[in-house]
């Protein structure tokens, strides 16, 4: 899920991409930041970048990421349904889909609430997500991945409630042996998502295809939603 080529791919985005296009010295929040494939580049660009994960082992793989690459980033460990630094940031961003991964639906609305208390004034949050709209047109179609140490991991996704949640299993097999892993997450819309951003207090939201700027249509492979507080 992370190998050399996303990384490359993520640093060509961050160096490009419209939506990542802030000016020198904006403080950037990476809320779930994983192994840090965000982090790096956006620090190469002169933001002053913080990474915020629940999970030790990803947070240890930003830290040697941002060693290696020598970019000065704060790491914090923390739960992002609790996580708030009121006003600390001018931009936050919650990217591959690390958004609507807790059961009950109020407390994913809470996550939103938080990066809110957690912006400045004028300041904005960009979620990029896998949209309902996109998942209908590639759902049910296993996708394999191949790893550098021969083995390969399968996943599978299957639609849950109307439409409303996804079930997602990995399968990892090396050699003769297999493991398997499963989470639960919503699913949203376009129209879903930005009714849950004007709940949670934003303004100016927008809805985009992908961090071009381009809409959010039949054509998109992202659902990148972007909203402003007051």
């Amino acid at each position: 899920m992370f190998s050399g080529e996303r990384a490359d791919s993520v640093a060509a985005l961050v160096a490009s991409a419209r939506l990542l296009d802030f000016p020198q010295g904006t403080r950037v929040l990476d809320l779930c930041c994983g192994p840090g494939l965000f982090l790096v580049p956006l620090a190469a660009r002169g933001y002053k970048v913080t990474g915020v994960d629940l999970s030790p082992a990803m947070l240890d793989r930003a830290h040697d990421a941002c060693d290696r690459a020598g970019a000065a980033v704060d790491l914090v460990r923390a739960d992002m349904l609790d996580y708030a630094d009121p006003g600390a940031y001018d931009v936050i961003l919650n990217v591959f889909t690390s958004f609507g991964y807790f059961a009950d639906p109020a407390d994913n609305l809470q996550v939103l609430r938080n990066a809110r208390r957690s912006l400045a004034p004028g300041g904005r949050l960009i979620v990029d997500v896998m949209g309902k709209e996109v998942l209908a047109g590639w759902i049910g179609r296993p996708q394999a991945v191949d790893l550098p140490d021969g083995g390969y991991v399968i996943q599978r996704d299957t639609v849950l409630d109307s439409w409303r949640r996804l079930r997602t299993e990995w399968t990892l097999v090396r050699g003769d042996t297999a493991r398997t892993s499963t989470i639960h997450s919503f699913l949203y819309s376009a129209a879903e998502l930005h009714e849950l951003f004007l709940a949670a207090g934003f303004t100016e939201v927008e809805c985009f295809g992908d961090f071009d700027g381009g809409p959010y249509d039949q054509h998109s492979r992202r659902l990148i939603v972007q909203g402003r507080t007051g």
